[in-house]
């Protein structure tokens, strides 16, 4: 094969193997939080305030 063709042939793997790279790292982690309770509920404590 002449080098023009293996050029053409290295150049076509290395840019194939960049393009498989780039998508593994555009994935994101989903992460759900509980959100905080807006208020406390109010608590017995048996004397009349």
């Amino acid at each position: 094969m002449s080098k023009t063709i293996k050029s053409i042939l290295a150049l076509g793997i290395v840019a194939s193997f960049a393009a498989c790279a780039q998508q593994q790292q555009q994935e994101e982690e989903f992460v759900v939080v509980d959100p905080a309770p807006i208020s406390v509920e109010p608590v017995y404590t048996g004397k009349y305030k």
